[in-house]
């Protein structure tokens, strides 16, 4: 039953922890977009993307097509071999199998966004050598050329570490005239990895940008790194709208040592959800990040008001 004054969006989880633990493939560097280039491959991607488009369609919600391009950026790509030629393929190859999947579940699903993914600079769970907003600016205008040049949505920064990143990406996509989401990390204290203040951080970047971000969205945390935040009534959290939380309640650290996949509970995982929506008034996006797969969004899916 609809009892929620804006819609709901769902989106996918953890891909690559799910492709390397799930489906036993092997990710140089982290990185999926590679994987589009072979028809096995690619199958398995594709299929990844229906199961969680089939239950947006189970239960009559929207969906948000991520690219898998988190790490289609020029310093990682160097890493993998790749020119910026190719990386540019690789993100227009992207969005064109995301547009393959839209086309799909059109008559399924009433509205698909599809949405150019991009990932930080370094590490998605430490900020170092960090940029300024102009270098960061230039570092991911290759994606969002290629994104803008696609015809996506929007363009959806994941994983931010620190702000300057974000505002860098925010600049470029307006320069392009690309609406931008940014989705920043928090260590287990609510703090960016940087140390900066979640809070500080967005009313900084709308005061810069006179709000061009559409909504900004917490990813690669647990539900109780955060829920402290939005304890006290204020604006400044309305501006969250989105979640694609992890699994697991360790720290980065934690994960960064681990060499087994935790799943945490994936019902108490749900249960926050619930509990996460009545702060977050505005609340529409809801998705996972590393640990979790289509299980975990079902037990989410249980728990949100749709």
């Amino acid at each position: 039953m609809k009892n929620r004054s804006h819609s709901i969006y769902l989106t996918d989880g953890g891909l690559e922890t799910d492709l390397i633990f799930n489906h036993g493939i092997e990710l140089q560097e982290f990185a999926a977009f590679p994987l589009l280039e072979s028809p096995n491959s690619l199958s398995v991607v594709m299929d990844y993307y229906r199961d969680y488009l089939e239950l947006a369609k189970k239960n009559d919600l929207n969906f948000i097509l991520e690219s898998p391009t988190w790490r289609a950026n020029p310093d990682w790509g160097k890493k993998l071999g790749y020119e910026l030629e190719k990386l540019t393929y690789f993100n227009t190859l992207a969005i064109e199998k995301m547009q393959v999947l839209k086309e799909e579940y059109s008559n399924h699903i009433s509205d698909i966004k599809i949405s150019g993914q991009i990932g930080p600079r370094g590490d998605g769970y430490i900020a170092v050598n960090t940029m300024t907003p102009p270098e960061a600016a230039a570092y991911h205008e290759l994606q969002v050329r290629s994104f803008k040049e696609a015809n996506v949505d929007r363009v959806t920064a994941i994983t931010m570490t620190y702000s300057a990143e974000a505002l860098g990406i925010v600049t470029v996509a307006q320069q392009y005239g690309l609406p931008v989401v940014i989705s920043f990390t928090v260590e287990t204290d609510g703090r960016l990895p940087s140390g900066e203040n979640l809070e500080e951080v967005i009313l900084k970047l709308d005061s810069i940008t006179n709000y061009y971000p559409s909504y900004y969205m917490l990813n690669c945390a647990h539900p109780t790194h955060f829920m402290h935040l939005f304890d006290n009534e204020s604006n400044w959290k309305n501006r969250i709208q989105g979640l694609r939380v992890n699994a697991s309640t360790k720290s980065h650290a934690e994960l960064d040592e681990s060499i087994e996949l935790d799943i945490g509970d994936k019902n108490e995982l749900g249960a926050w959800h619930g509990v996460l929506q009545s702060k977050l008034p505005f609340l529409s996006v809801f998705g996972g990040c590393c640990g979790t797969d289509i299980t975990h969004l079902k037990a989410i899916c249980k728990n949100i008001l749709f």
